[in-house]
């Protein structure tokens, strides 16, 4: 009988390993990544960013390319994508329609911060010191949808009751980008930092953020937050090598809302 009962028992314990099946397959962990012409330069870009999560979570990270902002944006609203790397309007799109928010921030060696300025500038040999003086002058913007060199400057200008096209003489478009031009034309010598009038500053504008689904596990979230934080010495597409990426939060992107209702954008033609 004791014979029987343990042969009964060892075949009940078989029968539940075999209903229990194999070990469920960890999920991957899914990443958006901002849609660029050529996605395979862009998942070479990523990979070291990628490796790393996947090394430091011990979870399986899969990236993710849409043709654009607002497939990338539907993907996380349909839960197919866990994290993603949004521009900061598409952000402030992102964060009115899918359950995400911002995290964290990409801090990179070259320029030490996870924030730019925008800047209205003139030479100091034209004596122009204010914005009072350039009434009636040339405006040159960068592009119509140059964050920095067009939708800040404009939103800021409109906010002390100054209209552009009414305000200035002419308003054109460059065409290059102004943070790009500038450190090119003074690294050149070109023209000296000191040969230049700042007539109007922007507050922080804060750079593109790494996103994620609210209804995370908070645990992982911290992991996730925790393996991006040390991410470090590695090239994160053309923005140079990382410091690793630090904390930001949904209200840093307020100035971001605030520029686009004074604008009266469309974001989901915003690229």
């Amino acid at each position: 009988m004791q014979r029987r009962s343990f042969f009964t028992l060892c075949l009940g314990a078989l029968a539940s390993v075999l209903l229990a099946g194999p070990a469920a397959a960890v999920p991957p962990l899914t990443v958006g990544l901002i849609p660029a012409e050529d996605s395979q330069a862009m998942l070479e870009n990523s990979k070291a960013v990628i490796d790393s999560l996947q090394q430091q979570l011990g979870m399986p990270v899969k990236p993710f390319i849409a043709t654009d902002y607002n497939g990338i944006i539907e993907a996380l609203r349909s839960r197919k994508l866990d994290v993603a790397y949004l521009g900061p309007f598409s952000y402030v799109l992102a964060s009115s329609v899918a359950n995400v928010e911002a995290f964290a921030v990409a801090e990179t060696k070259k320029s030490g911060r996870s924030f730019y300025k925008s800047l209205i500038i003139t030479r100091k040999e034209s004596g122009l010191q204010s914005l009072e003086q350039l009434k009636g002058r040339t405006m040159a913007f960068v592009d119509p949808s140059s964050a920095s060199g067009h939708l800040f400057p404009s939103a800021g200008l409109q906010k002390l009751n100054i209209d552009p096209n009414k305000y200035f003489s002419r308003v054109i478009f460059s065409g290059s980008h102004d943070a790009s031009i500038l450190a090119a034309a003074v690294a050149k010598g070109v023209v000296q930092q000191s040969e230049l009038n700042v007539v109007w500053t922007s507050p922080d504008i804060p750079e593109s953020p790494m996103v994620w689904r609210k209804d995370l596990d908070p645990a992982l979230k911290q992991k996730i937050a925790a393996a991006f934080a040390n991410i470090k010495d590695v090239k994160w597409g053309d923005q140079g090598v990382l410091n690793g990426f630090v904390p930001t939060t949904d209200g840093a992107y307020d100035v971001v809302r605030e520029t686009a209702k004074i604008l009266n954008l469309d974001l989901k033609a915003m690229k």
